[in-house]
């Protein structure tokens, strides 16, 4: 069986290149290197992603800049497969690999904050929640994601969508400058006026062209929010998505409203006849005023079941941390995404019919209204895919054991593949799987060709390939 002798000869190739890897490193790396057995490997090696249990030959948990410089050039010399982990939440599990060498960033999470400046210096393994707190102490933020422990790298590169996206734009469109470690083990700055190629491609691009190990972020004064939540029962939910789509199209870059369609957790919060039936929960942020809000939500909460809402002044570290336990690490997860220029008819009557059939009460179609401050920024200034469709879509699968693999896969697919008709070119790089590769180009269209060209001149020989990647030319 000659298939089976090539994976053996190459699971023994990786093997001794992680000997050999471990060989260089040793003596000269001042963080750790982990290998199978050793104490921490195989906390190390987990991911958030449920789905992906690889085990990697070499696990190099950089100190500090240097390891990450030194662990490039070996890597690239050996010729070794090598994933980057920051936060290890890669969805489609990019931040692992089998036999292969991972370098960690995990150590790296300092960040310096200047107040009067408004920015911060942020270092690669950072979590969300490390950069919430500490620029919170100054009653700042940074417009991220809305689980506190994803790492902000993958975020931040490939565009980041949050709470926050209205008002103050994506998180890489308030990068100002990135430092990172390219494929040959140079130190780099990026910035509008530096390797400007370079700072063009980081902001949405993915981690195609580097490691980003400093990130130098523009800060926005907020402390606190308004949030109001409900549940919407099922016969009002066609009525609640038209009078969405239509609200927002006018609505105040201050008002992020998110949909999900999902089935009721049965938990002694949610009304008696609600649970476990299709509903959607409707969760709305306004970042303005606090006495301007109530003039928005009313129309948006009038939908929902009266003993469901709830409306509260909450804290911006409160908000960042309340959907952690709803996606922990260890749970499976499977996505398919997409942009809509508009909601017709059509496609909230396959809304509703998917929802019919979603597969467990975690699984959801999740709904978002983009533009806002995201809407503002010219097509070309950034890597990012596309900002002219104001509608967003997540079908987001989250289940607890293998054993329901199949089901929560295809249901996901199926959905997706009904949807696709009425949906616009275009996926959102960060809601990704990690069987899409052939969306990749469909993520960047009329920026692809620009793409290619920046990951030809910092990447040539792909080193940087664990990712929603971008292919080098083969001619």
């Amino acid at each position: 069986m000659p298939s089976q002798n090539k994976s053996a000869q190459n699971d023994s190739e990786q093997a001794r290149a992680c000997r050999e890897i471990h060989s260089v490193l040793r003596g000269r790396f001042d963080g750790d290197l982990l290998r199978a057995g050793d104490p921490g490997y195989e906390e190390a090696r987990t991911i958030w992603n449920g789905m992906v249990a690889r085990r990697p030959g070499l696990i190099a948990r950089c100190a500090d800049v240097g390891d990450v410089r030194i662990a490039v050039r070996a890597a690239n010399e050996i010729g070794i497969l090598t994933a980057i982990r920051c936060g290890g939440h890669s969805l489609a599990g990019f931040s692992t690999c089998d036999g292969g060498l991972v370098i960690d960033l995990s150590r790296m999470r300092d960040v310096f904050v200047d107040a009067d400046a408004r920015r911060a210096r942020v270092a690669g393994g950072c979590l969300l929640g490390s950069i919430d707190t500490a620029t919170q102490k100054a009653g700042l933020v940074f417009p991220s994601g809305v689980v506190s422990h994803t790492g902000a790298s993958g975020l931040i590169l490939g565009g980041g969508t949050g709470w926050l996206t209205r008002r103050f734009g994506l998180s890489c469109d308030n990068v100002e400058a990135f430092t990172l470690v390219t494929a040959d083990g140079s130190l780099l700055h990026a910035d509008s006026k530096e390797n400007s190629d370079l700072f063009w491609a980081l902001r949405g691009g993915g981690g195609n062209f580097g490691i980003v190990t400093e990130f130098d972020l523009k800060l926005h004064p907020l402390k606190s929010v308004v949030l109001a939540e409900g549940l919407i029962p099922e016969a009002s939910i066609r009525q609640l998505l038209e009078c969405w789509r239509d609200f927002m199209a006018d609505a105040p870059f201050d008002l992020k409203w998110n949909l999900n369609l999902r089935l009721a957790p049965r938990q002694s919060k949610v009304p008696a006849q609600l649970r476990g039936r299709p509903v959607a929960e409707s969760s709305l942020v306004w970042t303005g005023a606090q006495e301007a809000a109530q003039a928005y939500f009313e129309r948006a909460l009038s939908f929902c079941h009266p003993d469901s809402v709830r409306s509260q002044t909450v804290s911006y570290l409160n908000l960042q941390t309340m959907a952690d336990s709803d996606f922990p690490h260890g749970r499976r997860y499977y996505t398919k995404s997409g942009y809509f220029s508009c909601l017709n008819d059509a496609t909230i009557d396959r809304f509703l019919d998917a929802l019919a059939t979603v597969p467990s009460a975690a699984t959801q179609i999740e709904l978002a209204y983009l533009g806002g401050a995201a809407g503002q920024v010219a097509s070309d200034e950034t890597a990012f895919g596309d900002r002219s469709a104001p509608f967003i879509l997540n079908l987001l699968a989250n289940w607890p054991h293998a054993a329901g693999d199949d089901l929560h896969i295809s249901w996901v697919r199926s959905v997706f593949e009904k949807l696709r008709p009425a949906m616009k070119p275009g996926v959102y790089v960060n809601f990704m799987s990690g069987d899409e590769q052939d969306r990749v180009p469909e993520a960047y269209q009329q920026r692809w060709e620009r793409m290619v060209e920046v990951k030809t001149r910092y990447d040539p020989r792909n080193f940087f390939c664990l990712n929603q990647n971008v292919q080098l030319r083969t001619n």
